[in-house]
């Protein structure tokens, strides 16, 4: 367990902060009398959340938005001089910028894992290392990254996403490690499907079966689970039951887990399964 903290009056950044979950932190943080700079590369869409919270009224933070990339150099130092500027420093940095795509590795295009990876990993790794002067200086600071299930298990047809969540992952493991001695908490949040419009921005949708996000948690449950990690000091939190599920059968029951996602597959695929020769389904898939 890290930190518990009290949420009133720290200083926030959140990236990815336009739409979905991002959006959600802002507005809740803001609520819990956080400052709250939120960060996104369409400035339009900054322009709507800052009508939005100020049209309700009902937040005592103050907000600051940025416009920038995770990915662009530019932009992360225009974030950090905004908060050293606007705000004296930062508290908790919340990297929560990603994209994904679906689709099997074999017919992807291969240009889809490098650009994944480059915001949610080196986005947010590159983030992290920017901030990590003026968060050790913060007060109960915390780095919280928005991770997945799918960093718990590898998931069919997203194994681009799968596969950056799970660098998510380890590099959250090892920096919190490295930053015990800082005081500097990280804390990893797993999400599994959120009502939010990410399946409509993804860079490709080429699985055979889409996931329906409209059955998930709302955006703004999943901001308030992740609020109440950062009071409480939650290390690692998993959202859903399903997260649960995947995170206990992975842990405990490989060969399980193993076995069901090639069902999946097997599933799908059943008629280029057939055994050209004996001209049957291999039962062992189910």
């Amino acid at each position: 367990m890290g930190q518990r903290r009290n949420l009133q009056g720290l200083r926030m950044l959140v990236t990815g902060a336009s739409q979905g979950i991002g959006r959600s932190l802002v507005i809740e943080g803001l609520k819990a009398g956080m400052d709250v700079i939120a960060v996104a590369r369409k400035q339009d869409l900054l322009d709507e959340l800052v009508k939005d919270t100020t049209a309700k009224g009902s937040s005592s933070g103050r907000l600051i938005t940025v416009a920038g990339d995770v990915t662009d150099p530019v932009g992360r130092e225009k974030m950090l001089e905004t908060a050293k500027t606007q705000l004296g420093g930062l508290d908790i940095l919340v990297n929560n910028a990603g994209i994904g795509a679906t689709g099997h590795f074999a017919e992807e295009d291969n240009t889809v894992l490098r650009k994944i990876f480059e915001v949610n990993v080196f986005g947010l790794t590159e983030t992290t290392r920017v901030f990590l002067p003026i968060i050790k200086a913060g007060k109960t600071p915390a780095i919280v990254n928005i991770s997945s299930i799918a960093g718990l298990r590898g998931i069919p047809a997203r194994a681009a996403y799968s596969s950056s969540k799970f660098a998510v992952e380890g590099f959250s493991e090892a920096l919190r490690a490295e930053l015990f001695k800082d005081k500097v908490d990280v804390l990893v949040v797993c999400p599994g499907l959120t009502q939010t419009n990410f399946s409509q921005n993804m860079l490709e949708r080429k699985a055979k079966i889409q996931m329906d996000h409209k059955r998930g948690m709302t955006a703004d449950e999943v901001a308030l689970e992740t609020l109440e990690s950062m009071r409480r000091g939650r290390e690692r939190v998993l959202l859903t039951r399903d997260a649960k599920r995947i995170s206990f059968i992975t842990k405990f029951f490989p060969r399980i887990a193993d076995r069901i996602a090639k069902r999946k597959v097997a599933g799908l695929f059943k008629e280029e399964m057939i055994d050209t020769k004996k001209g049957i389904y291999p039962s062992f898939l189910g």
